[in-house]
């Protein structure tokens, strides 16, 4: 049967097998592909997997390897604004009506299937398939959820594997301490590849090393201790990282510094294997690099800052950022968070940060309740107030800040185009 659909119905066909969940295991993806003529064996990958910083990650080597002239395929999820995001070339996501013909085309052959896929495995291969019909030289492929049972795993050994910072997120899939963490998502470790590992804790390095040395593959970490920060404000950072000098990120976050090594240690990686990289591609491609939600300044007077932290380590890493830009200050919170997360670890965090919360209820059905919210930041010594929708507590946030106090939107990427819809009103 032939699928000529809208790209409402398209929308319509991927959301409506999302009640399969996320279901681990490669069998159906590799199934799916395999109809369709296996499109993945005519691309060549980065592969990064992590719990933190895959994005930014992301965005920083598509934009790079674009700059250096390679047509660049980029492979993320969450979207952030619009579903068409999760797949780009050359940073422009596909069109509504390329990926209305390619989800037709996919879906011919996965209702063929008596294991139907989920509803990531379909995009997946929609993802392949797109970036082989427009002949990319490389596709940035972030995994979706773990590493080795992922369906973006089912690609041969990519030119690199990257593994950003670990945490405990996701621990119902890929269990509950670092070391099961660490080991799924050291599956995307291929024999033969280069790997570029962020370093975490001994447990987890260990982990990662040993998978590298039964498959013979060549581990890198970066050594953070060459990192030089130049100067940080609200257009970003300027560093040094070793013979790399005033590398301009024009991200805000102290954690961008660390996801900028990491980049430029895959960069060295790409140059050893023979692929041509001027420096002038690599300053200008980072600094051309566009990454929304993270640290993500949205309003001035008073200052509003958008972070899509949703665990323990993500919050971390935005309090460090709060910490650098912003030395001193608490912040006014606007928090809403989905309720399969580490809730209490979050409040713990954000706690000594905190002049005031207005909890929120983000559009999703996983959001947590925000009266419950509030009751838990309460608890946590937070003064909390219970806001309803994201619209209303950030309007009450802008109120009671002034232009004097720090408005800090955290806990769930779901929130970002809800906000943005808030300012914009």
């Amino acid at each position: 049967m032939e699928y000529n659909f809208s790209y409402e119905q398209a929308m319509n066909y991927i959301h409506s097998i999302g009640w399969r969940g996320s279901r681990l295991g490669l069998e159906r993806t590799k199934e799916l592909l395999f109809m369709m003529g296996n499109p993945e064996k005519k691309l060549k990958f980065i592969h990064v997997a992590g719990t933190n910083g895959k994005g930014s990650v992301c965005a920083m080597l598509s934009s790079v390897l674009t700059e250096a002239g390679y047509k660049t395929g980029r492979y993320t999820s969450p979207y952030i604004e619009r579903f068409n995001e999760r797949i780009c070339i050359d940073g422009e996501p596909i069109s509504d009506d390329e990926l209305a013909v390619l989800t037709g085309y996919v879906a011919e052959f996965a209702e063929k299937m008596s294991d139907h896929p989920t509803e990531f495995e379909l995009i997946t291969a929609v993802g392949f398939e797109y970036f082989k019909r427009k002949n990319c030289e490389i596709v940035i492929l972030e995994v979706g959820l773990g590493g080795e049972l992922d369906s973006t795993n089912v690609i041969d050994s990519p030119i690199a594997a990257v593994i950003t910072a670990l945490g405990l997120d996701h621990t119902t899939e890929l269990g509950d301490s670092i070391e099961m963490i660490a080991a799924a998502k050291a599956g995307i470790i291929k024999p033969g590849t280069s790997v570029v590992y962020y370093g975490s804790e001994k447990a987890a390095d260990d982990v990662i090393a040993a998978k590298c040395k039964k498959v013979d593959a060549k581990l890198k970490t970066p050594d953070y201790s060459q990192i030089k920060l130049i100067t940080s404000d609200e257009r970003g950072l300027v560093i040094n990282y070793k013979n790399y000098k005033h590398i301009t990120i024009p991200l805000m976050g102290e954690y961008q510094q660390k996801n900028a090594a990491i980049v430029l240690e895959v960069i060295d990686i790409f140059t050893e294997k023979g692929y041509a990289l001027s420096e002038t591609a690599i300053r200008d491609g980072i600094a051309k690099t566009l990454w929304p939600a993270r640290f993500e300044k949205l309003h001035k007077n008073p200052t509003l800052i958008f972070d899509g932290g949703h665990n323990p380590q993500g919050v971390k890493a935005a309090i460090g950022s709060l910490n650098l830009h912003f030395p001193g200050k608490k912040a006014v919170l606007v928090v809403g968070i989905m309720r399969d997360k580490n809730v209490d670890g979050v409040l713990s965090l954000l706690a000594p940060y905190a002049d005031k919360l207005f909890a929120v209820t983000p559009d999703n059905p996983r959001s947590l309740d925000s009266h419950e919210l509030c009751k838990m930041a309460t608890e946590h010594g937070i003064n909390a107030v219970n806001s309803g929708s994201v619209k209303e507590g950030i309007d009450a946030a802008i109120g009671y800040a002034c232009d004097t106090k720090i408005i800090l939107a955290i806990g769930s990427l779901y929130m970002y185009s809800e906000v943005k819809k808030a300012l914009a009103k």
